[in-house]
This record gives structure tokens, sequence and C-alpha cells, in this order.
């Protein structure tokens, strides 16, 4: 599992074919201490997958417009395209088999979020 500003963020980020499965939290969430864990083994499940850990109060510019009502709130990323933006419920069942899904091809989700979204994170993956 890796932050915003993780350099292999970055790598992920310049491949047309990476994938980064973003997970949005709060450092007070209860739910979200209990999911953390549950990400990154899923992570380890999924290595050709960048998988990311991104706090909403340290990261509020990853949002946009978009506002965080229920956790986890997922983004699914394929090169230049938002496959999914979305709440999931805690059951890391739910993100496994959405994984599975977007593996296949198929059209990118309209969302409020930035539209330089992937620039933001790239940048960001790129300071140390």
């Amino acid at each position: 599992m890796y932050f915003p500003n993780s350099p292999t963020l970055a790598k992920a980020l310049a491949s047309p074919e990476g994938t980064v499965i973003l997970c949005f939290c709060a450092a007070w969430c209860d739910a979200c201490k209990a999911y953390q864990p549950k990400f990154e083994a899923l992570g380890q499940q999924y290595p050709e997958a960048c998988f990311v850990w991104a706090d909403i109060e340290d990261y509020p510019e990853l949002l946009g417009g978009e506002d965080v009502e229920n956790f986890p709130t997922i983004a699914i990323v394929q090169g230049e395209n938002v496959r999914f933006l979305g709440n999931l419920l805690p059951h890391i069942e739910h993100l496994n088999r959405l994984i599975q899904t977007m593996q296949q091809p198929g059209q990118p989700q309209t969302t409020d979020l930035p539209e330089d979204l992937i620039a933001q994170l790239k940048t960001l993956s790129q300071k140390t």
C-alpha cells in the first residue's frame, strides 16, 4: 500500500496500462482503521496495481467537488481514465469483485473530480 506522495504511484500513473486503486479515508474513522489492513492485504493479491491510501484531510485537493459521505470511498484509475468512483460497504470482498470487473475494458466514469486529478496524483507522487 502506498500514499499519494509515493514514487511507486508516479510509476503506475506513467504507464498507460497502470491501475491505481485509491481509497479515500480519514484518520478519525473507525471503519477506515478496520478496513486498512484488509486493503493492504488485497493489494498483495494484485501486485500489478498500485493501492493508495489517501486521508481526505491530508489530500483534499484529490476530491475536487466530490463529497465523501461514507467510507470507504474508492477510485479506480486506469491509464488516463477514472473507471470508478464511489462508496463501497466496508467488506473487502466487494472491492475485490469490483477490481475483477474493472479488469474488463470499458468506458470511463463521469465524476465531479477535478479534471486534473491524475496530474495532481502525479505531482504528489513525485514529492519526497
